[in-house]
């Protein structure tokens, strides 16, 4: 599923109207643990995301011949790693 596209109410198998629409009682927030010191210690913050590279990419803006682009992506999928691959064993 695409990042940029919304999930379809059918994908998500879910009634979002009816969830939307629940009012939380408070007799649901007895369900809740209550937090202890011990919890909060063993508590850890997870950030998403690619860990950091030790040899980032930088982006430039580099003008090809058309063809010369096509050649490339006729190889298929991952041919601008391919290609950049190949840039950097030429020294």
């Amino acid at each position: 599923m695409s990042a940029n596209k919304p999930a379809s109410s059918r994908s998500l198998k879910s009634d979002l109207k009816r969830v939307d629409a629940h009012n939380i009682g408070p007799d649901e927030y007895d369900e809740l643990p209550e937090l202890t010191e011990d919890m909060l210690v063993r508590a850890q913050v997870n950030k998403g995301g690619r860990p950091v590279s030790p040899n980032p990419r930088k982006l430039i803006s580099l003008r090809l011949p058309a063809d010369v682009i096509e050649r490339w992506k006729a190889t298929g999928p991952g041919w601008q790693t391919r290609m950049a691959e190949r840039l950097s064993q030429v020294r």
